[in-house]
């Protein structure tokens, strides 16, 4: 009887770091059918709930981020330990042919664990520069796949290039064609952002010159959704749909003009697939400021626009908009390059190269 063959898929905290996961688990689902995925992230209930609805196996590691200063900080020291032994009873119970990390802290215990019981193990990093986690599990890892060839250097002589994987919709999209309403995609990822939501709605009243020919779809995040909701009543002259979380994501990414966003590494990876115009505004505060890389990274080589939190003004977005709406070949240079920035089929050559990894 041929053994079943199962996976760990580790990381978490956001749905940047789980939407790649489960394109790579869909992948290597269609290569292998009987292949057991088990997902393995931290107990916050944003990862429980994104990866349930797929129908995914999902076990939570009690973690912290050990980033930043303060109580909370030192205290997430003291749970790593838990973790490990966590985590090596987990390999021991399920026996996994291969451990994969993919950022966040959840990741480390996994990753260290399976270093420990000399289970094959590799770590994906998602963003232009490494983040703190995947730094510190570069000797615990034989390679190290990276979502932009400018990160190679940070790996030598452990990386390889192969892109950050998508859901496979992202691929499907189709060049936009027809450009009205001209629509807006609002976003600051799978919690939303409270800077975005502020900025969006005091910048609703300067667009009342093209109310009639603008549509906006606006994801707030659950704790904002109520007041940002409300915003967009006061000025219903504006077309909106306001939801505190879109899981059909693609389709608003197929409807959008232009997107207005933060700067995480699959947001970056969406865009890019998708081939949609944006203007990202990185999140001033993320850890060793890698959202501002991740968007610079775009924004250099003139496939975003971009600018900063203290240059985010609603009258300076306003502007933006109303500039992208009267020529829309400014849009159609920024799809332009983003079309050569796209990489070939990653989920696939992930897939494969796991397989590859597990002997199958």
């Amino acid at each position: 009887m041929k053994e079943k063959k199962t996976i760990f898929i580790c990381g978490g905290g956001t749905g940047g770091h789980l939407y790649p996961a489960l394109a790579i688990a869909q992948k290597l689902r269609q290569k292998e059918p009987e292949l057991e995925i088990i997902f393995i992230g931290s107990q916050r209930p944003v990862e429980k709930e994104i990866i349930t609805k797929y129908g995914e196996k999902f076990i939570g590691l009690k973690l912290g981020g050990l980033k930043g200063k303060g109580l909370k900080s030192t205290s997430s020291i003291f749970l790593i330990p838990a973790a490990i032994i966590k985590a090596i009873y987990l390999i021991l119970k399920y026996r996994p042919q291969l451990v994969i990390g993919f950022g966040g802290y959840s990741s480390g215990p996994m990753i260290l664990a399976s270093w420990l019981l000399k289970k094959p193990r590799f770590i994906l990093e998602q963003n232009v520069r490494p983040g703190f986690t995947n730094r510190l599990l570069r000797p615990f890892v034989p390679l190290v796949i990276t979502a932009f060839e400018a990160t190679l250097v940070y790996f030598k002589p452990k990386g390889i290039f192969l892109g950050n994987p998508v859901r496979p919709d992202f691929h499907s999209i189709e060049a936009k064609k027809q450009r009205s309403p001209f629509t807006l995609l609002i976003f600051g990822g799978s919690q939303g952002s409270h800077f975005l939501n502020q900025l969006m709605t005091h910048t609703l009243p300067l667009l009342k010159p093209i109310k009639d020919k603008i549509h906006i779809i606006h994801q707030t995040g659950a704790r904002d959704h109520a007041w940002v909701r409300k915003a967009y009543l006061d000025h219903s002259f504006i077309s909106a749909e306001v939801e505190s979380f879109f899981f059909e994501m693609p389709e608003k990414y197929r409807q959008a003009d232009l997107i207005i966003c933060r700067a995480g590494a699959t947001s970056i990876a969406e865009i890019i697939a998708s081939r949609r115009a944006s203007i990202l505004i990185p999140f001033s505060q993320a850890a060793e400021n890698h959202q501002y890389w991740n968007a610079y990274e775009l924004f250099s080589c003139g496939a975003a626009d971009m600018m900063l939190e203290n240059e985010a003004t609603p009258e300076r977005l306003s502007q933006k908009i109303f500039d992208y709406f009267n020529h829309p070949e400014k849009l159609k240079a920024l799809e332009t390059k983003l079309a050569e920035l796209k990489t070939s089929e990653p989920e696939e050559k992930i897939a494969s190269l796991c397989l590859e990894m597990m002997g199958g």
